[in-house]
């Protein structure tokens, strides 16, 4: 509404004779309370005028009323001037900009973003913590992209490390020759398995060794499982054939099972980055922090950075014996990916139990003198909590991806079938908007909250039809679609000039998706597109409900009516699309 701060800007200093910019009016949407449309803030101006808000606001409003033809009306509460635009002004809108194919989509604004998300272990399945992750991840690649941005979406996989020797050695030692196909298993689900045995195993020998007298961290340090896993990093990291091979043949297992896993979550990536690959970089880096004075040594050799001046503290960057630790990594995976790609800004979509670890990787980089490290950004996150006993889980701790999202297709068919929405539906049609309304669910649910909050999911209220849910809004675009298969839709809006106030609140909506979409992109949050739709939703139904479209007063308010319906669909498409949310065509 730049026309309306331009506007307020010439009255204050027509009527007062005081030049004021810009950034002195503060304007605001109207409450729904109140008529209006915009809210321009009065205390501010009360020095100027030496009157009080309620005058001033009054002289304000009869200034703009008078001067811009886009201002219909006002009213006065308080301190507060609330403007009612003309409905000119929304048609127009409308017509130009919401009936546009490539409405809401920003042209190529020449930036190049690389988002970074999923970053799974290859010694287990992916679990409701990567379901946040990764629909996150995607999703905000989704709205940088609507924004202008050109997006690289990458998955740096943990593909190494102690972890997944005990995965190897278990299957090594108890598996038999196992494999995906001779036990009808997911791959990653039966390398998984394999972890858990050498779990069980590496506690039971710990108990002995107690038994025996030994401390509890003198077990878990000696224990001949543990002690086996490390040997066979060693090997791993020397090269050693057999370790290798066998390492190849069960990450390969578990490939294939999270290709799996992300193609029912709707998820892909553009570029794999494989720890494997990357975890000798970083020592170049090393160097060029001691060169520089950023990084000191330890008399052991040691190196270190001291971050206290910055409320951190001393961090090690290379062990005394030359090895890297994780950051040290890390900083020469951020080089690699700037070198390939050079981006503006990198986002890292990763757990908030890591924020001390990013704060540190930036400021280390930003110390070194990297001015791509400005662009660099921690989407951090918080967990997922489950109501005790709702939800099945394989090893009673961990909910795993591919339980929760057939889970969430048992409830999207007990839900829907109840309805009686499903009645001529073949089995083919049936399983599939099972799985797209238990998806629209679980995607919805999961990204309408702020990513920096904790939150609680519950299946069987993620589904439910008339809530604040995923389900609600597909309904309300499969109802659209309803309408409009009935009548052809009109090439364009009809010659209305008048609104009615659900026309004009569903109308105002709508022209307000491109701001939402740039402003989840600047925020990186997908919950500002989520609730905008499920308002978008709430509005059509309210519109649906007060206003007959097929039995309208006249051929031109029903062609109007029409036109706004295939725009609320059209937008509802779109906006769930950022979500990675299919809406139904019929339901």
């Amino acid at each position: 509404m730049d026309f309306i701060i331009d506007a307020t800007v010439q009255a204050v200093n027509t009527l007062y004779q005081t030049a004021i910019t810009a950034q002195d009016v503060n304007l605001q949407q109207t409450r729904k309370e109140f008529e209006g449309q915009v809210t321009i803030v009065t205390f501010p101006f009360t020095k100027i005028s030496r009157k009080g808000p309620e005058q001033t606001g009054q002289e304000i409003g009869e200034y703009l009323k008078a001067n811009v033809t886009e201002v219909a009306d006002f009213n006065i509460i308080k301190g507060f001037l609330n403007i009612s635009i003309a409905d000119s002004y929304w048609l127009s809108l409308y017509r130009d900009q919401v009936t546009r194919e490539d409405f809401g989509v920003a042209r190529p604004n020449g930036k190049k973003v690389m988002v970074e998300y999923s970053s799974p272990n290859t010694n287990k399945p992916l679990h409701l913590g990567h379901v946040r992750n990764n629909l996150l991840g995607y999703s905000v690649a989704a709205i940088l992209q609507a924004a202008g941005y050109e997006v690289i979406k990458a998955n740096l996989v943990n593909d190494r490390g102690i972890h997944i020797c005990k995965s190897m050695l278990a299957w090594q030692m108890f598996g038999n020759g196992e494999t995906p196909q001779s036990a009808g298993m997911k791959g990653d689900h039966l390398v998984g398995k394999y972890y858990v045995i050498f779990d069980k195993e590496y506690k039971r020998q710990i108990d002995e060794l107690k038994a025996e007298g030994k401390t509890e961290e003198e077990a878990k340090k000696n224990a001949p499982l543990i002690l086996q896993a490390q040997q066979m990093l060693q090997k791993w990291e020397a090269g050693d054939e057999e370790v290798i091979s066998l390492w190849k043949t069960m990450n390969t297992w578990v490939y294939d099972g999270f290709a799996k896993t992300y193609k029912k979550l709707g998820v892909d990536f553009d570029k794999y980055y494989y720890e494997s690959d990357t975890y000798l970089l970083g020592k170049d880096i090393i160097e060029e922090g001691l060169t520089k004075g950023v990084f000191f040594k330890k008399e052991d050799g040691s190196v270190w950075i001291d971050l206290t001046e910055d409320g951190l503290d001393q961090k090690l960057v290379r062990r005394a014996d030359g090895t890297s630790v994780y950051i040290t990594q890390d900083l020469g995976t951020a080089q690699l990916k700037y070198d390939d790609y050079g981006m503006s800004e990198s986002i890292y979509v990763v757990g908030n139990e890591q924020d001390y670890h990013f704060k540190v990787l930036f400021l280390i980089l930003q110390k070194l003198g990297k001015e791509w490290a400005q662009g660099l950004y921690h989407l951090s996150y918080g967990m997922v909590d489950l109501p005790s006993g709702k939800m099945k889980s394989r090893e009673g701790t961990v909910v795993d991806a591919d339980d929760l999202i057939q889970q969430m297709e048992e409830t999207a068919k007990e839900t829907t079938e109840a309805l009686g929405k499903t009645v001529d539906y073949s089995d083919e049609d049936k399983a599939k908007l099972y799985h797209m309304i238990g998806m629209g669910a679980l995607k919805y649910f999961l990204l309408k909250v702020d990513p920096k909050k904790r939150l609680l999911f519950d299946p069987n209220e993620s589904v439910d039809f008339q809530g604040h849910t995923g389900p609600f809004i597909q309904y309300t675009h499969a109802r659209i679609r309803s309408v409009l298969s009935r009548v052809e839709a009109p090439a364009n809006a009809a010659d209305v000039t008048v609104l009615d106030a659900v026309e004009r609140d569903l109308m105002i909506q709508l022209t307000q998706y491109p701001d939402m979409v740039v402003s989840a992109a600047i925020d990186h949050n997908p919950a500002t597109i989520a609730n905008y739709i499920y308002e978008l939703a709430k509005a059509y139904n309210k519109f649906y409900h007060e206003k007959s479209i097929m039995q309208a007063e006249s051929d031109d308010i029903k062609a109007f009516r029409l036109s706004l319906s295939v725009s609320t669909a059209a937008v509802i498409t779109k906006g769930m699309a950022l979500l990675g949310i299919e809406v139904p065509e019929r339901m």
